[in-house]
């Protein structure tokens, strides 16, 4: 049969909606599954309706049930149902005559088989319509009319219909009808239809373009003749394009203009104010810089686009004088920390300008242990400049923009530095402080940025942990996994040493006193995530005793490497082996004088042999690797529990140093595949 369901709503707000949206057609499905009625469909959406259209079984699947009671001495006594048969048949729903024994596995229990008959779907998807829409989840919604009901937004037609003929169903106080709502252009009363293709060669002609797919490559073809005739380029954010085609029933692009003057302020500002209060995508000319003009897609039906251009550009110009006054307002104002003494950051921790006074600690600490690079790199001293670029990280906190527009912070502290001349390393590291901020993004690019960056992790963390706000769960508020992981990123990508031992106990003097092992360990905990490798390879790695951040990861890239060839879950059995008759007995040095076995002698020599270089990981653990002959040989001709206490000490030894060369790089007991 064919089937014909949309949820009409008001106006659905496009981000938490594309939140769900992944969730929706599974969802649908799952109900399908679950009433017996499998079968293709497809969604679509536009901002005042959910549509799921295809094919559906008339029937839902027979549903069969089987019943196993107990054994037929216990059924059946004297030639009288017992109590236990009794209760089966008033379970299974049937009379005590209809009690039945069956031999299951050599015994006869009492047994019931019953079919139910599938349902009409015409019965079912009333019910199933209501669960599909209380399952959707889009964070907050909206109560109407007296509050009975409850929905992202206040639900106002529906329509179920099975070949053609309407199901009676009501949602939400709504009842079912052929009838769904136009585009604005064309009015507020429902548009009447009796067929399912009726609906569909309506809904165009009444400015509704159901497929999102096409709402989006109609825009985007837009976009193409919009830079064609402009000579300029489109900044083509795909979040913002998702959100645009969201919220249009039938889309169109158009450019406006505004003027020259607001270039003044940073583009990055002009940018924001579009994207997130207009939704507006900005054009670059072809020095890539940003151009006076903009791209609206309106939602607008109209014959003269002239209008609605005009009133986007009256509400730009509107935003940006706001964002024009703001600037000049910053740059006239003093720049500095001590505003951030007004600003908590915490109560355990003080306000913003404590933080920045342990973060400046946090810098100092950090540049002793890269002081030669620093140097280097500044061409100086730079002491004085990174003390500055910390106690200024945060000043443009204080400032009107990143008031207005909050995830403009360091990018305008940068901005205002560059203005009072400050030095061009303060100047980036400001710009950079939060980086990165997210998957796929950048570190800082220099030593001193990322020292400042680093600075910023490193006490949010510390004081954080100092204070037991340690995240459990799926749950951290103050993004802690973020700092952590970004923390790594910056290492890694600089490619320096930086043991986290070492670091987080040359700075714990200057908070709270908590078991620093905890904030270590989070740390480590990060590379699961980060790496794609076997999680038991990473914790090898990390159980290693390892703290130094590229070391560990060099570590795990290289035994990742290895455990990932063919022949290693064979050959490794003979390692498991070694790893478990040592792991809890005690070590004793290598007494050669006690070797009796040839092979003893041999695989002592071999491995005394090895050229183990623990800079290089990969060639250090296939050289140890490379002993699997010499072990398995060493097994199968020698008895490790000797009766001399001394001998089997001995042997534990030969096979234990080879243990502790693994356990440099990784603990190899707990590799699995």
């Amino acid at each position: 049969m064919r089937l014909l369901i949309e949820i009409g709503v008001e106006e659905l707000p496009a981000i938490p909606f594309l939140k769900e949206l992944k969730n929706i057609v599974p969802k649908w499905k799952s109900l399908l599954d679950v009433y017996g009625l499998e079968s293709k469909f497809e969604f679509e959406f536009t901002p005042r309706r959910l549509m799921i259209s295809g094919e559906i079984p008339e029937f839902s699947k027979d549903i069969e049930a089987e019943f196993i009671g107990a054994p037929k001495a216990v059924a059946l006594q004297n030639g009288t149902w017992s109590a236990a048969a009794k209760s089966f048949a008033n379970k299974c729903g049937i009379s005590e005559a209809k009690l039945e024994f069956k031999d299951i596995k050599g015994k006869e229990v009492l047994y019931y088989k019953s079919v139910q008959k599938g349902k009409l779907a015409s019965e079912l998807l009333p019910e199933m319509i209501s669960k599909f829409v209380s399952s959707l989840n889009f964070g907050k919604s909206m109560r109407w009319g007296s509050g009975e009901y409850e929905f992202i937004r206040p639900i106002r037609s529906l329509i179920c219909m099975l070949d053609n003929e309407s199901v009676e169903c009501e949602l939400m106080g709504v009842k079912s009808d052929k009838a769904f709502y136009p585009h604005r252009r064309y009015g507020y009363k429902p548009i009447k239809f009796n067929t399912i293709d009726e609906y569909f060669e309506l809904l165009p002609k009444f400015g509704i373009m159901l497929k999102s797919t096409d709402r989006k490559a109609k825009i985007l073809s837009e976009f193409k003749e919009i830079e064609a005739s402009s000579g300029l380029k489109i900044e083509l954010d795909f979040e913002l394009l998702d959100e645009v085609v969201a919220i249009t029933e039938f889309p169109t692009a158009l450019l406006g203009t505004f003027e020259k003057e607001f270039l003044e302020v940073p583009s990055e500002v002009i940018i924001t104010s579009m994207k997130e209060n207009q939704r507006y995508f900005p054009l670059h000319d072809k020095n890539e810089k940003l151009s006076n003009h903009f791209v609206v897609v309106s939602n607008a039906l109209s014959d003269d686009k002239t209008l609605i251009v005009k009133g986007n550009e009256k509400v730009l110009r509107a935003r940006l004088s706001d964002a024009k006054f703001f600037w000049e307002s910053d740059l006239a104002a003093e720049f500095s920390s001590e505003k951030l003494k007004q600003i908590s950051y915490l109560n355990e921790l003080g306000s913003m300008y404590d933080k920045e006074i342990r973060e400046r600690f946090v810098a100092r600490t950090l540049s002793g242990f890269y002081d030669k690079e620093l140097k280097i790199e500044f061409d100086g001293d730079y002491e004085h400049e990174l003390d500055r670029a910390v106690m200024l990280s945060k000043a443009d906190l204080t400032t009107g923009m990143v008031y207005e527009f909050t995830n403009l912070q360091g990018i305008m502290g940068a901005y205002y530095a560059a203005y009072r001349r400050e030095n061009p390393f303060i100047v980036e590291a400001l710009r950079e402080q939060y980086l990165p901020s997210g998957e796929g993004s950048k570190c800082p690019r220099t030593l001193f940025a990322s020292i400042v960056a680093v600075s910023n992790k490193l006490d949010t963390l510390m004081g954080l942990f100092s204070i037991n706000k340690i995240p459990s769960g799926t749950k951290d508020p103050y993004a802690l996994r973020r700092a952590a992981s970004g923390l790594i990123k910056i290492v890694l990508n600089l490619g320096i040493n930086f043991d986290v031992k070492t670091v987080l106990n040359a700075i714990k003097s200057n908070y709270k006193e908590f078991d620093i092992s905890l904030l270590e360990n989070f740390i480590y905990d990060r590379l699961y995530s980060m790496q794609d490798a076997n999680p038991s390879v990473v914790k090898a790695c990390i159980n290693s005793g390892e703290s130094d951040i590229k070391k560990l990861n060099l570590n795990i890239l290289a035994l990742n490497e290895i455990c990932k060839k063919d022949d290693f879950k064979e050959s490794f059995s003979t390692f498991k082996r070694l790893a478990n008759i040592i792991k809890d007995a005690e070590i004793c040095t290598v007494n050669e004088a006690l070797f009796e076995e040839e092979s003893e002698k041999e695989l002592n020599s071999k491995f005394k042999s090895l050229n183990l270089d623990e800079e290089n990981a990969k060639d250090y653990l296939e050289s140890l690797f490379g002993l699997k002959p010499d072990i398995d040989k060493f097994f199968d001709s020698v008895m490790i529990n000797h009766e001399n206490e001394s001998i089997k000490a001995n042997r534990k030894a030969l096979i234990g140093q080879i243990y502790k060369a693994f356990l440099r790089i990784a603990d190899i007991k707990e590799i699995s595949n």
